[in-house]
């Protein structure tokens, strides 16, 4: 006997049912496992992050120190903007956490801000004021070492794209060990760090995989309150999706906020935690999704 076209129906609605049912939990399953290990991903970058920010700040005023005869010798001028980058490099040499400090740019300044010349072959900072061009600069300054963030388009790690960065001075003393000479600073873009850390993870994931694994899918984002910023090839929305998950809001302290999450229909595993080293209100995040 011939099965009825209303009961081949119903079958076939079943079936397409039980496919649809097990790839939405095998999605499910990725997403999740995705999450676990973002978030154990997660340690490492904090860990990363930590240490970079550690090596600015011991770098930096030992850097300034050695800096201070670059000016007493030609006091009250200023120094040559040629011999300002050449004692930069040879500082920067001379020292163990300035030689491996992650900056994409020092730069040496004047008392008032006035940029002299950065450690790049091709300067576009030098004539510009510090202080202007980071305005947050000028609340946070004080003697001794600060930090300060902002955006500057000429110091920008990306193109096409908003950016910002991260940025740290020291004060140069003058030989009566009471007034400032100079300023000493370095920094980094959000987005050049972003794929600093990124490529760090990767290469860290790559040492421990067995043969035959294969490689997940990995992004990572510094968010700076409600900015986000990845490496130049990071899609942009990536960011975007993440903001909208209030990452400031759900996170305190040291916590860490993991969850899978689908965007453009591919399933991800997220984890985020705050980095106070980076900024009040600055986070990590990494996207991972199995390939």
């Amino acid at each position: 006997m011939m099965p009825s076209i209303g009961g081949v129906a119903r079958r076939w609605a079943l079936a397409s049912l039980f496919v649809v049912s097990s790839v939405n939990l095998a999605c499910e399953d990725s997403g999740k496992k995705s999450a676990k290990e973002a978030q154990a991903h997660l340690d490492f970058l904090v860990k990363a992050a930590q240490r970079d920010v550690g090596e600015v700040r011991n770098g930096l005023p030992a850097g300034a120190q050695l800096l201070a005869p670059l000016f007493d010798e030609v006091a009250p001028e200023l120094p040559a903007a040629a011999n300002v980058r050449e004692e930069l490099l040879r500082v920067r040499s001379a020292n163990d956490d300035l030689d491996s400090a992650k900056s994409t740019f020092f730069l040496v300044a004047g008392p008032d801000g006035s940029i002299l010349r950065n450690n790049l072959e091709t300067d576009e900072m030098a004539g510009k004021n510090l202080f202007e061009v980071y305005p947050e600069a000028k609340a946070a300054r004080k003697t001794g070492y600060f930090e300060f963030d902002g955006s500057w388009d000429i110091a920008r790690g990306v193109n096409g794209r908003p950016d910002a960065q991260w940025v740290a001075a020291a004060s140069i003393m003058a030989a009566d060990g009471k007034s400032e000479s100079g300023l000493f600073v370095a920094g980094w873009s959000w987005s050049a760090y972003a794929y600093r850390l990124e490529m760090s993870l990767r290469s860290d994931i790559l040492g421990s995989m067995e043969e035959g694994q294969k490689l997940p899918l990995l992004y990572v984002y510094v968010l700076v309150g409600d900015k986000s910023y990845g490496a130049p090839v990071a899609p942009v929305l990536n960011g975007q999706e993440l903001l909208k998950l209030k990452p400031l809001e759900k996170l305190k302290g040291d916590q860490i906020y993991a969850r899978p999450i689908t965007i453009e229909r591919r399933e991800f595993g997220v984890a985020m935690r705050r980095v106070p080293e980076l900024g009040q209100d600055v986070i990590i995040a990494v996207l991972r999704s199995e390939t």
